[in-house]
């Protein structure tokens, strides 16, 4: 296994989802990471474990979620790229941490690759029961960005994206894998690192005299700088000014929510990444992700041989929700079949932006395994009368 200088094990591979995140993320120039061991994510940093310190960079095992969700933090503060992985209860210790990457404007990734639950539930099964708790486990009024794989090759470019996105708009991002996604191996190409684009990290070229921690050049993101670098900054999740300071009246409140939120909003198409296969004369039209979108796939398919009008939109950006897609579709389709590995999440976001112009029908799978086509299929049939 041999990797140009930059980290990048270029050429045609078979890896597994998690092997792949991890090598995305070493493309996107990760070069510090902080977790606990958890299944069944705990491959993505054993590897990165054995492969960072070659290019100069750090793994390391903290004593709980919570540390490591916070060491990574201050690791972006020193001037990394950075990232935790984890999965299920993990995941529920990290989201105080979460609101404060988000507060801070502190660009980094969470990796979660979903598993049954509640609490220890199924360890090593399949489940996408997360997806509600990525985007309001963490209390305010915040936003962040969460991309779903659907295979090992989308592991390693879509951990790249994230990487990009967290950068790009100082958030914290989350991957939302799933178990089956996570251990299915099968091939994975790798370019050259001179072909994956890598967005660097916003870092301020003003004067010290100059700078303001939380000041913007009007797109929304302010430019950051790292410790040790002379300037004069102030980390904290209180509300807080352009200098970083505590401000405790409602005006800075309202005015530091409202950009957090506005600068995900304003740039929302760009975020939105789909795969979609729709006309205008769906009857009806499958919202699937992660591994459930390939299931659906099969079932798609076997509506079609039965001559059904069958559309196909598959989430890769789940937050921010794409409601204006929805929107369009919801004047041309008449259901929407929404499979997903929970009793229900995501399929409540489609029933809101559909808003009654098309119906919504769920497909609920408790996890444990994925669906089976026939089961989804059942539903387009009934959806399509």
């Amino acid at each position: 296994m041999k990797a140009d200088p930059r980290g990048v094990l270029t050429g045609t591979h078979f890896l597994d989802g998690d092997h792949a995140c991890c090598e995305g993320a070493l493309a996107a120039g990760a070069r510090f990471a902080a977790g606990y061991p958890i299944t069944p994510s705990t491959e993505v940093v054993e590897r990165f474990a054995s492969r960072v310190p070659k290019v100069g960079g750090t793994f390391i095992q903290m004593e709980d979620e919570l540390a490591a969700s916070i060491t990574l933090q201050g690791a972006v503060w020193g001037g990394a790229k950075a990232f935790t992985v984890t999965s299920g209860p993990g995941f529920s210790l990290m989201m105080e941490h979460i609101g404060y990457a988000a507060m801070t404007e502190t660009p980094c990734v969470f990796v979660d690759v979903q598993r049954g639950g509640p609490s220890t539930g199924l360890p090593t099964l399949p489940a996408q029961a997360d997806m509600m708790q990525a985007r309001w486990g963490s209390h305010g009024d915040y936003e962040i960005i969460a991309l779903c794989p659907n295979s090992p090759q989308e592991c390693f470019d879509l951990t790249i994206q994230a990487f990009n996105f967290s950068e790009e708009f100082r958030v914290p991002v989350m991957f939302m894998m799933d178990e089956v996604v996570g251990h299915m191996t099968e091939k994975v190409i790798i370019p050259p690192a001179d072909q994956i684009e890598v967005v660097p990290r916003r870092h301020t070229r003003k004067a010290v005299e100059d700078y303001l921690p939380y000041g913007t050049n009007g797109d929304g993101v302010p430019e950051m700088a790292h410790a040790g670098e002379g300037y004069k900054f102030h980390v904290t999740g209180l509300t807080h000014d352009e200098h970083g300071y505590p401000n405790m009246t409602p005006a800075t409140q309202d005015k530091l929510v409202r950009r957090l939120q506005n600068k995900i909003h304003d740039a929302i198409d760009r975020i939105t990444l789909l795969e979609e296969e729709c006309f205008d004369s769906e009857d009806v039209v499958v919202v699937s992700y992660g591994i459930t979108s390939r299931v659906a796939q099969r079932a798609i398919e076997m509506a079609r041989e039965r001559g059904l009008k069958v559309g196909k939109l598959r989430l890769i950006t789940c937050w921010p929700f794409p409601e204006k897609r929805i929107r369009e579709l919801a004047a041309t389709t008449k259901a929407f079949v929404v499979p997903e590995l929970n009793l229900g999440q995501m399929v409540r976001e489609v029933e809101r932006a559909a808003n009654g112009k098309a119906r919504t029908f769920a497909v609920p799978h408790a996890g444990g395994s994925v669906h089976r086509p026939e089961d989804i299929l059942k539903v387009i049939v009934e959806a399509s009368r």
